[in-house]
């Protein structure tokens, strides 16, 4: 039995496909069956049974599952004692980004502050999608992640950095059919939003769903900081926070829409199994500071 092969089947259980855990955990879709299979070999017990295209526990693989993650939570107390014996945090943390501003995650003095009081860790940045991010994180590829929605997210550990609010910014090109409307009229604009895991897409669709709609969207982007490009641009109405979207008033490049408005909040996340962990905690320390 090997470590790497008690992390796959950890994965794959919180995940519950092997796909998602595949991507997760930064390996093939059959290494990840192959390390199950093999961990199943070992144990002489079927950890998974296939139900309708999704894996499920069996009741062995409930039963084991604590222990599986008691394990790997063992095996990382560990590495973080090692590291502490010998003086200076070391190692390297992979931190995630949803598509934002530099400046507004504070990426710059983040960074600064990791390099003097961590001198001896590296950092490496990965920009995805929030849900695909927080996804990395349960699974334990990602040492930490910035997230941004209405709400916590579950099962991780999390602090709080600011609110931010997002308002409806429409082309002037596009005002002419919604005056006099309302929520439907705007709904049916030719709207530009981010990929389906994305924090702007999942904020946008519980914006509409409250009204029993469905906005109108023609063009979905991997990159949600440059939302605000193809609404200057005419493409279609977005979602864009009100620091943005306010000054783009003034400058005359599009419209805000009445007083609509999604209240969210900025978050720093870690998995909860490592908020023990040595780096974790000195992580998370560098933040605070960041954010004040």
């Amino acid at each position: 039995m090997e470590l790497y092969q008690v992390r796959a089947f950890v994965t794959v259980a919180r995940l519950g496909h092997v796909t998602k855990a595949a991507e997760a955990l930064c390996v093939t879709q059959p290494a990840v069956t192959a390390q199950i299979k093999a961990l199943e070999s070992s144990l002489g017990l079927a950890l998974f049974e296939r139900l309708a295209g999704r894996l499920t526990l069996t009741r062995a693989g409930d039963q084991l599952l604590p222990r599986a993650e008691a394990l790997l939570a063992a095996a990382r107390d560990l590495q973080g004692a090692a590291r502490q014996m010998q003086g200076e945090l070391g190692g390297h943390i992979e931190l995630g980004l949803p598509a934002e501003a530099t400046e507004f995650l504070r990426l710059g003095p983040l960074a600064t502050g990791v390099q003097r009081q961590l001198p001896l860790v590296g950092l490496h940045t990965h920009t995805s999608a929030v849900g695909g991010l927080l996804d990395q994180l349960r699974a334990g590829t990602l040492t930490a992640a910035f997230a941004i929605g209405v709400n916590p997210p579950r099962d991780l550990q999390w602090q709080a950095l600011r609110s931010v609010c997002y308002r409806i910014a429409i082309p002037p090109a596009l005002a002419a059919p919604i005056q006099g409307g309302g929520w439907r009229a705007v709904a049916a604009l030719p709207w530009v939003s981010g990929t389906v895991a994305s924090h702007i897409h999942q904020m946008l669709r519980g914006l509409f769903e409250q009204q029993g709609l469905t906005p109108n969207v023609v063009l979905r982007s991997e990159d949600t900081s440059a939302l605000e490009d193809y609404v200057r641009a005419g493409s279609g109405c977005a979602l864009l926070r009100e620091e943005v979207a306010l000054p783009g008033v003034e400058r005359r490049e599009w419209l805000v829409w009445g007083h609509a408005r999604v209240d969210a909040q900025l978050y720093f996340c870690t998995a909860s199994e490592h908020a023990s962990d040595p780096l974790v905690v000195a992580l998370n320390s560098v933040v605070a500071a960041v954010w004040g």
